[in-house]
């Protein structure tokens, strides 16, 4: 299998774990953050979903720089996320398809401004920058719904809230 191909396979997959969590959001509860120093629901779902977007957004350039290319998203529902994740996902499959396989291998930099953060393959990039990223925080929200005494989705088999009887 290619590595073009299991990208495809494993961004399939995260979107629709990321899609479960969304699901489960209430739009009143967007504000609401556990510890004054954590981020708010609304601003750590919105983060995990630009994370896929990246794939189409920083993936393709040799250099992503914080001060340059990025700007953290900001949405006001949960429903826009919902959009943006769907939308982001055709644009990743196109950015993908793009993607010669000797490309992969090519480096790949994570930058703030003078401060260079990660040098790596573009392969290592869309895996350590992009997907583990992605997980991590959507794992924090499972903990945020936990906290709201919102049904956690099941993600990589079933949750508590979906155990099945054996």
């Amino acid at each position: 299998m290619s590595i073009k191909k299991s990208y495809l396979i494993e961004l399939d997959h995260e979107t629709k774990n990321t899609k479960r969590i969304l699901e489960r959001i209430p739009d009143d509860k967007l504000d609401w953050r556990p510890h004054e120093k954590s981020m708010s629901l609304g601003e750590l779902a919105a983060h995990v979903v630009e994370l896929h977007n990246w794939v189409h957004k920083a993936i393709p350039k040799d250099v992503f720089d914080f001060k340059v290319d990025y700007k953290p998203l900001k949405v006001s529902s949960v429903e826009e996320l919902k959009t943006i994740l769907t939308l982001g996902l055709e644009e990743n499959k196109a950015t993908l398809a793009d993607i010669a396989e000797s490309d992969w291998f090519n480096e790949w930099v994570l930058k703030a401004g003078d401060h260079e953060i990660a040098r790596l393959p573009r392969a290592g990039a869309i895996r350590f920058i992009v997907n583990n990223h992605i997980v991590h925080h959507r794992g924090q929200l499972t903990v945020y719904l936990r906290l709201l005494d919102i049904a956690v989705p099941g993600l990589y088999g079933p949750s508590a809230d979906e155990a099945m009887s054996i």
